[in-house]
């Protein structure tokens, strides 16, 4: 089964303020996050560098052929380190920068990054202020990450946005905040446009509490589903801040493990729907190596 990652983080170091907070990587994968020392990362990482290299090892295990790269405020800009990793890992990776205007668009895509995320749940102007931005992208081929609040006008003027940018692909994070009271309308954006999907980046974190398998995530990813079609939905990790509880593979085998979900199903959802819609080509054949103690 090709098994494509839709929606993951990577860093050099964390060292930005958001809020008047700070946000800053210590050793042994702890941070201060929201002036609060928090494990943001797992203890093995004890640089605090969120290396593609540390990635590519867990992706190779876990038999994950590509991931895709975006960014939040609270990581800080990280477009130099990921133009790095977009030229040494053009295989693997799609990556996306940070921008907040149309000049800083321009320089995300002559650096040759893929498309832009935006943290929308962390913005306070309008989105429909970043129209220029969107058409822009929309012109240049470039891919929208949107992760958007529990917020309905946001989510409203989301719509506008897709609607006034056809040609725009979007993919709407964090399974659309799924445990909140905007998942349903936050998913059937996915119905506003023919280039927008849904990814599942978090959904582990958001049903954090109820812990592996996750079996309410599985009945919301089969809501969701039912809502706007399998074809339109795709996985996501939201690595590495998700496996300081679990390990990497255990944030997509719940999925493969389920009863609830066709193999077609489970096939469309963990890969071959990102695969069309980012373009991954060249993918490696990862081979099952097992476990020592197996």
């Amino acid at each position: 089964m090709t098994i494509i990652d839709s929606h993951s983080h990577l860093w050099l170091k964390q060292d930005t303020w958001v809020d008047g907070k700070r946000i800053l990587s210590l050793k042994n994968g702890r941070s201060i996050f929201m002036d609060e020392e928090v494990q943001m990362i797992p203890p093995f990482m004890i640089d605090g560098v969120n290396s593609a290299e540390v990635f590519l090892s867990n992706m190779n295990y876990a038999q994950v052929g590509g991931a895709v790269v975006v960014q939040e405020v609270i990581d800080g800009n990280q477009n130099a380190y990921l133009t790095e990793v977009q030229k040494k890992y053009p295989d693997r990776f799609f990556c996306m920068g940070m921008a907040w205007t149309l000049d800083e668009a321009k320089a995300v895509q002559a650096a040759g990054l893929k498309g832009i995320a935006f943290p929308g749940h962390r913005m306070q102007e309008p989105l429909l202020a970043l129209m220029p931005v969107f058409k822009y992208m929309e012109e240049e081929g470039l891919v929208l990450s949107m992760c958007l609040g529990d917020n309905p006008k946001q989510i409203g003027e989301m719509k506008e946005v897709i609607q006034d940018c056809p040609q725009l692909k979007v993919a709407i994070g964090h399974f659309g905040m799924v445990t909140t009271n905007s998942f349903e309308s936050q998913v059937k954006l996915a119905l506003a446009g023919e280039n927008v999907r849904v990814e599942s980046g978090g959904i582990t974190w958001l049903y954090n509490s109820e812990f592996y398998p996750y079996p309410s995530a599985i009945r919301s990813i089969r809501q969701a589903a039912d809502w706007v079609g399998m074809d339109r939905l795709m996985w996501g990790s939201d690595y590495p801040r998700t496996i300081t509880a679990i390990t990497y593979k255990m944030s997509y085998d719940f999925i493969t493990k389920s009863d609830q979900l066709t193999s077609e199903e489970k096939a469309l959802f963990l890969g071959q729907n990102a695969l069309k819609f980012y373009g991954f080509k060249n993918l490696p054949e990862l081979p099952y190596i097992k476990n020592m103690s197996e």
